[in-house]
């Protein structure tokens, strides 16, 4: 049941961090460097994916992956050479290294070259032509369809999460919430039209779950994708057609205010 309390202190936080100054300590910064909708995607998926540890670090890190595609990841990406990608060599950051790298831009050379947006990797099947209509059903279809390159190298599966697995998903979600959600504030981008915002997750993590828990907006001791649908299904009492906003209150009650 919805607490009014709760509820004021949630958009208050809201309104306090879906701001523009948010975006110079967060990884959604790197995005933001770009203009063009697929150097967004990319850039984007890469800061996402990138997006564990310290957020100093993960911008970094992105940064200094841009610098070596000459900060133009898609025409790197679909237009590259061999000899091109020897700039990519001995990139690493934390478990994610140049062997994964280089599996990204051969999957992101072969999707480009039929489609317009990275949008259609998660909410269509491409053997079919039929739309994906849910978050789960685009991410479990996200990484089939990622990993069906011949000679997709195991170790990268390790970096793309999904459902299937119980994972939560936090850092394809959070992709998911800079793509697909769009309001007055000029954080997240609103590029994809394939869901609507009020079909968005929760981008889950430990500290938001503590923070969650704290507030006795879950009750499922794991933290793993039913519990990402628990905070999901309590944020849309809240506001039914943006649940994900909550993600800027959530996250910095747990990271920039340390609630416990």
């Amino acid at each position: 049941m919805m607490n009014p309390a709760i509820k004021q202190l949630l958009d208050q936080k809201v309104k306090q961090y879906n701001h523009i100054d948010f975006i110079e300590k967060d990884p959604i910064s790197i995005p933001h460097l770009f203009t063009k909708q697929q150097d967004i995607e990319l850039a984007a998926f890469f800061a996402a994916i990138f997006a564990w540890g310290n957020r100093t670090t993960i911008i970094q890190k992105s940064k200094e992956l841009l610098e070596r595609m000459d900060n133009a990841p898609f025409e790197f990406c679909t237009q590259h050479q061999a000899k091109d990608l020897k700039k990519l060599m001995g990139f690493v950051h934390r478990t994610f290294n140049d062997r994964d790298l280089l599996y990204c831009i051969a999957f992101f050379k072969q999707h480009y070259a039929t489609q317009k947006s990275l949008e259609t990797a998660f909410f269509m099947d491409q053997q079919s032509g039929k739309k994906i209509k849910t978050v789960e059903a685009g991410l479990v279809h996200f990484k089939n369809y990622f990993f069906s390159l011949e000679d997709a190298p195991d170790r990268t599966r390790k970096h793309i999460a999904s459902p299937e697995n119980g994972s939560t998903c936090k850092r394809l979600n959070m992709f998911l919430r800079w793509m697909v959600r769009k309001d007055q504030h000029g954080v997240d981008f609103g590029l994809w039209k394939a869901i609507s915002p009020a079909d968005l997750i929760i981008p889950m993590d430990v500290h938001v779950a503590r923070v969650s828990r704290t507030f006795g907006l879950i009750s499922r001791p794991q933290i793993d994708w039913l519990t990402a649908i628990e905070l999901t299904d309590y944020c849309r009492t809240l506001d039914a057609r943006d649940p994900a906003k909550y993600d800027f209150a959530l996250f910095s009650l747990g990271v920039t205010e340390k609630i416990r």
